[in-house]
């Protein structure tokens, strides 16, 4: 079982992995709370959603493993949930069951575009300042999430916070006399610093299983009655190319092997289907995945790993809720800081090129969109290549993504 990880050739350990695979785990294991808090708020019933959200962390994250190999989690995306409750349901007008059919027959199509090779067509016609540059971006954009959750960015508004400015401290200390399990044991003193302070209002613990024998009810709540309506539709193609286009930034920024990113495509696109399958808004990789890529994960055992550990928070996500955001954001704003500047050198040939780039770099982190920010900068980049008489760096397929990506613009301001 081990040898199909190939831990000597991507020179790593049993130890290497486990600890890279906890450290993804706790960077994401939010979404456990956070997820069907949003989803409620569409109408889908969060004592569900909750198992919903861990099932398919669970099964996405195990297929990134053993299919892919890669150290890449798995889970309901932040963008894709909050675009099934205010653009699917808020916006369009779908019921939480309509917008469960919605993200089964997009995760459909999903699947026979990543089986039928025209993702890795797309991700081989991305020139490599752009992959570069999306790497930059969704860097800057984890370190604002991280500066979030830590508590040092409140509503744009830089704050002062000891004990995630400790955190961070202890983060970036460890991560300097590289010391094993250093993030792990980062987001453990915080924690333990944090209750320190805050003792008196923790409370206690309760938990409920029950809901889990009814959860049945979510297998079957997919409803197609609208199949055939222009808002159903517009909500498939929204999605669909928020999909695409993020689980390629995604991989391209998070895997160095291109073998490997295009089987990450195929679970990705597995994924997304069981995602509506199971009752929750689609499942991505996630830019979490990075903490423990930056603490030393190369292979699908963390992702194994961090797919165990989601089994196991089925009894034990009431003691997640202990672990503060604090303690956790430091590690992210390391990790994005890390993706960040270990791409910033990169050389252009022509002033001009660098206008799709820095599109691309600025508006990931501003506009909270990953396929957003991509979509300037995508839309940008033949246009400035053709204005200054290089049309030849182009290729017919860069022009068919700058398209789609000003489609997907198109459609959201319609959609808002």
């Amino acid at each position: 079982m081990l040898n199909r990880f190939e831990l000597d050739n991507y020179n790593t350990t049993i130890k290497q992995e486990i600890l890279a695979g906890i450290v993804s785990f706790f960077s994401i294991s939010y979404i456990l709370f956070v997820n069907p808090s949003i989803l409620s708020q569409a109408g889908v019933p969060a004592e569900y959603s909750i198992f919903s959200t861990i099932f398919i962390a669970v099964i996405g994250t195990f297929l990134m493993g053993i299919m892919a190999n890669a150290p890449v989690v798995m889970a309901p995306g932040m963008g894709e949930n909050a675009f099934f409750a205010f653009t699917l349901v808020a916006g369009l007008g779908l019921t939480w069951q309509q917008g469960l059919a919605t993200v089964i027959i997009t995760g459909i199509l999903f699947v026979l575009v990543a089986f039928l090779g025209v993702m890795k067509l797309f991700s081989e016609s991305i020139p490599k300042e752009l992959k570069q540059a999306i790497t930059i971006g969704i860097g800057l954009f984890l370190i604002l999430i991280g500066l979030e959750n830590t508590g040092l960015l409140i509503e744009n508004t830089l704050k002062l916070n000891w004990i995630g400015l400790t955190g961070l401290f202890l983060v970036i200390m460890l991560k300097r006399l590289n010391v094993k399990g250093g993030s792990l044991i980062a987001i453990l003193l915080t924690t333990a610093l944090y209750w320190l302070i805050n003792f008196q209002s923790m409370e206690a613990i309760s938990f409920n299983l029950k809901p889990i024998k009814e959860y049945s009810k979510m297998l079957t709540a997919a409803d197609y009655s609208n199949v055939l309506s222009v808002e159903f539709w517009l909500g498939v193609f929204s999605l669909l190319m928020l999909l695409i286009f993020e689980t390629i930034g995604m991989l391209e920024a998070l895997i160095p092997d291109q073998r490997r990113v295009n089987k990450g495509y195929k679970v990705g696109a597995i994924t997304g289907l069981l995602s509506g399958l199971l009752g929750t808004s689609p499942a991505i990789p996630v830019a979490e995945s990075g903490a423990g890529i930056a603490e030393g994960g190369k292979t699908g055992l963390t992702a194994i790993t961090a797919s165990i550990l989601f089994l196991f928070s089925i009894i034990f996500t009431p003691f997640l809720s202990y672990i503060p955001s604090e303690a956790v954001g430091p590690v992210i704003i390391v990790t994005g800081a890390t993706m960040a500047i270990a791409n910033l050198k990169m050389r252009l040939k022509h002033f001009m090129d660098w206008i799709p780039v820095i599109c691309i770099i600025v508006m990931i982190p501003l506009t909270g969109s990953i396929v957003e920010g991509m979509a300037y900068g995508f839309i940008a980049f033949p246009i400035i290549k053709s204005a200054t008489g290089r049309r030849k760096e182009t290729n017919p397929v860069l022009w068919v993504i700058s398209v789609l990506f000003l489609l997907t613009l198109i459609s959201t301001f319609l959609i808002a």
